[in-house]
């Protein structure tokens, strides 16, 4: 069946320039890279929830200091002993309204020992009365210490480092690589233990032990991923152009490199935490009576069996915190690395 089409002049009328354009552009609106970044990051909700996990406890953590100092740390409460977490408005809910399992008994400990009614502690107090919240909160700021120097080490030795070994390259990089494997051949236990025959246990003799440890894995990335960078076309053209080797690694390896400084240092973070608390848990990192997260989980397992909150708080902040920043480097590590998205 034929059909009949009535074709007017009018309508091949040419149309204006802009609306052609607009008609012949498929393409849709261009990103910046920290545009395409964000948008890519907000698809990982577990990341997003982990950034804003990380941000409240290192606010609470370093908003505290006015209000926690050493005095309130180590001053102890005798009357307070052993009492359990009591949190107004959650009278309802055991092992928040001051009560202790005894037997097949909920007991108020609270009534017992004739602590004033308008007295609270969110967390609990330890064998000597003092607060078992603030000693959390200042415990996980010593670990976000120890943490953020791991990154800073990982930051300035460790980028450095890979950037010169991989740039380079020939008998300097061999020299350098063979370094690296010396200090990974030596145990970070080994290195700690040396640094207390040196130093008395506590804060300096980890941060020692990260300066001259953990600093490797991200040299070699750096070195691996600069052996690449260096052989393509904008580096040869820089270096045609006469820029020097220091304005290139600048303005031209250092910002290729940033995505792989960014994941790697949120994965050296967690296992800094860790590695703090598992020393300050066997007893040659930080030790009582100073506090951190290894110390109080210390202190906690050995009254585990009849007051087992002191040993479940911290233990639940440091597992939050590891895998807030552990999700936080995957999400980071999708929306940084076009190949690694899926």
């Amino acid at each position: 069946m034929n059909e009949e089409f009535n074709v007017s002049p009018e309508d091949f009328k040419k149309l204006p320039p802009d609306e052609a354009q607009d008609n012949e552009n498929i393409a849709g609106p261009s990103l910046s890279f920290g545009q395409s970044v964000w948008l890519q990051l907000k698809k990982k909700k577990s990341a997003i929830v982990s950034a804003v996990v990380i941000i409240l406890m290192v606010l609470i953590a370093f908003g505290s200091t006015p209000f926690i100092n050493n005095e309130t740390l180590v001053k102890s409460h005798p009357q307070y002993a052993n009492l359990p977490a009591k949190v107004p408005g959650m009278s309802a809910i055991n092992g928040l309204n001051g009560k202790l399992k005894q037997g097949d008994k909920w007991v108020n400990v609270y009534e017992q020992n004739h602590i004033p009614k308008d007295k609270y502690f969110f967390a609990g107090t330890d064998y000597l009365g003092r607060p078992l919240g603030q000693r959390i909160i200042y415990g996980t700021k010593i670990s976000l210490i120890v943490a953020f120097v791991a990154a800073l080490f990982d930051l300035t030795i460790g980028v450095l480092y890979g950037i010169v070994s991989g740039w380079k390259g020939g008998g300097v990089d061999n020299g350098m690589q063979r370094i690296i494997e010396i200090i990974s051949s030596i145990p970070n236990l080994v290195i700690v233990v040396l640094m207390l025959v040196v130093l008395k246990p506590g804060m300096m003799s980890i941060i020692l032990a990260i300066a001259i440890s953990s600093w490797t894995t991200m040299a070699r990335q750096i070195r691996a991923e600069t052996l690449t960078l260096k052989n393509q076309e904008y580096v040869l053209a820089a270096r045609n152009l006469g820029q020097s080797s220091w304005k290139i690694a600048l303005k031209h390896l250092v910002p290729n490199l940033s995505s792989l400084i960014i994941i790697q240092m949120m994965y050296t973070i967690p296992t800094a935490i860790f590695f703090e608390a598992f020393l300050s848990f066997i007893g040659i990192g930080i030790s009582a009576p100073q506090t951190s997260l290894g110390v109080l989980l210390n202190e906690g397992q050995k009254n585990f069996q009849f007051l087992p909150y002191q040993m479940w708080f911290p233990a639940i902040v440091l597992c939050v915190l590891m895998i807030a920043f552990n999700l936080l480097g995957d999400g980071l590590r999708d929306a940084l690395d076009p190949k690694s998205r899926r």
